[in-house]
C-alpha cells in the first residue's frame, strides 16, 4: 500500500508501545518524585489488544515496533506478546528497550519467543552513582542483564546512556570501554526536558558537541558515519573503527525524520514524545469498531501530522520541565513512564 505520510511527508512506520507504566528504577531524569498516580490496572491494554492494535498499525505500514515502559519486563507474559507480535503479517523487527534489572531472567524466554533486539539502560558504571540516580541498589543486576542478552544469542544490542552535566559526563571514555568489552554499542542521549523531567535544566545538558569533543581527546579524530535515515541516533566511529551513537534530541531534534507513532499502556495514540493530547485507540477496540475503521482514523490522523515537538521546545525561550508536578498529578498521560522514552 501507499506510505502514510504527515504535513512534512515523514512516513508511519515506527511504533513505540508502553506495555506498562510500572517501574522498578526511580531514575532522577524520569520519575524523581515519590509519589506518583498510576494507571488502573484494568485500563490497561491487554497483550491481544495490543497485538490487535500492531496489526492495525502493520496494515498502514509499520514494520518496525519497540515494547517500553515503564519498565516493560515487568509486564507479565510479555514473552507471550513477542509471540503474538512475531506472527502479525508485516512486522520485520520487534524490539524492546529495559533497565535491564530482570533480563538475566527474561533474555532467552524473550529471544526464543522472537525478541528481534534489546536497547538496555545504563547511565553510569559506578554503583555509588547508580544507587544515588535511580534509588535501587541494582547495578550488579543489570550487568547480569546484559551477560545474559548476549548469551542468548542477541545481536546488535545497544546500551543507552543519558549524559547529564556534573553527574556523569567523566565517565564517557569508560562507557566507550565497557561497550567494545561486551560487543554492545553505547548511545549517549543528551538529557532531555520531558515527562517527569522535574529537575532538568538547560545547564545539565551535555551537548553533542561536548562529548565528542571529549571523547576526541582520549581517541582522537572522530568520523561521523552514514547517515541513518529516520533513526534518533547518529552514528560515529573512533579511529580504530569502534562505533557508538548520540542521540541529540534536545540540541539538534530529528523531528525531521521522525516516523513514530507511540501507544500509551492504557491505549492512547500519540504522535509525539511531546503531544499533549492523544486520541483513545482502547476505546475504540472495546466499543467494537472494526480494524478497517480503526486504520482510518489512525491514518487521518497521521496525514494531519504537524508534530515538531522537539525543533519547538528548542525555541523556547528562558527554557525550563515541559511539567511541574501538578501537571504530571493531574494527567498521568504526561509521565515519560506511562508515554514510553
Amino acid at each position: 500500500m501507499p506510505a502514510v505520510l504527515d504535513q512534512f511527508g515523514r512516513p508511519l512506520q515506527s511504533l513505540r508501545v508502553s506495555v506498562t507504566d510500572r517501574c522498578n528504577l526511580r531514575c532522577e531524569y524520569c520519575m524523581p518524585q515519590e509519589d506518583y498516580i498510576w494507571l488502573e490496572r484494568s485500563e490497561l491494554l491487554t497483550l491481544e489488544e495490543i497485538a490487535q492494535l500492531a496489526a492495525v498499525f502493520a496494515s498502514l505500514g509499520v514494520t518496525d515496533v519497540r515494547l517500553t515502559g515503564g519498565e516493560p519486563l515487568l509486564r507479565r507474559n510479555l514473552e507471550h506478546l513477542v509471540e503474538l507480535l512475531a506472527a502479525v503479517d508485516g512486522l520485520r523487527d520487534i524490539a524492546l528497550t529495559t533497565n535491564g534489572l530482570t533480563l538475566a531472567q527474561m533474555a532467552k524466554p524473550l529471544r526464543d519467543a522472537g525478541l528481534s533486539r534489546v536497547t538496555i539502560s545504563l547511565d553510569t558504571l559506578r554503583p555509588e552513582r547508580f544507587l544515588a540516580l535511580t534509588r535501587r541498589d541494582a547495578h550488579g543486576k543489570v550487568l547480569e542483564g546484559i551477560a545474559a542478552a548476549h548469551d542468548a544469542g542477541f545481536q546488535r544490542t545497544k546500551l543507552n546512556s543519558v549524559v547529564i552535566r556534573g553527574f556523569n559526563d567523566d565517565e564517557l571514555a569508560d562507557l566507550i570501554e565497557f561497550g567494545r568489552r561486551s560487543n554492545i554499542e553505547i548511545r549517549f542521549i543528551e538529557y532531555m526536558d520531558v515527562g517527569g523531567a522535574l529537575r532538568w535544566s538547560s545547564q545539565q545538558v551535555f551537548s553533542r558537541e561536548e562529548i565528542l569533543a571529549r571523547l576526541e581527546l582520549r581517541y582522537g579524530k572522530i568520523t561521523p558515519g552514514p547517515a541513518q535515515g529516520s533513526a534518533p541516533a547518529t552514528e560515529y566511529a573512533l579511529p580504530d573503527g569502534t562505533r557508538f551513537g548520540i542521540i541529540a534530541s534536545t540540541t539538534q531534534p530529528f523531528c525531521g525524520a521522525c516516523d513514530r507513532a507511540r501507544i500509551t499502556a492504557d491505549g492512547m495514540y500519540l504522535l509525539c514524545l511531546y503531544a499533549r493530547e492523544g486520541m483513545d485507540l482502547k476505546k475504540m477496540l472495546r466499543s467494537g469498531m472494526p480494524a478497517e475503521q480503526i486504520a482510518a482514523r489512525i491514518a487521518e490522523s497521521w496525514t494531519g501530522r504537524r508534530d515538531r515537538g522537539a525543533e519547538e521546545r528548542l525555541g523556547v525561550a528562558q527554557r525550563s520541565p515541559l511539567y511541574q508536578i501538578q501537571e504530571l498529578r493531574s494527567d498521568p498521560h504526561r509521565e515519560m513512564h506511562t508515554r514510553g522514552g
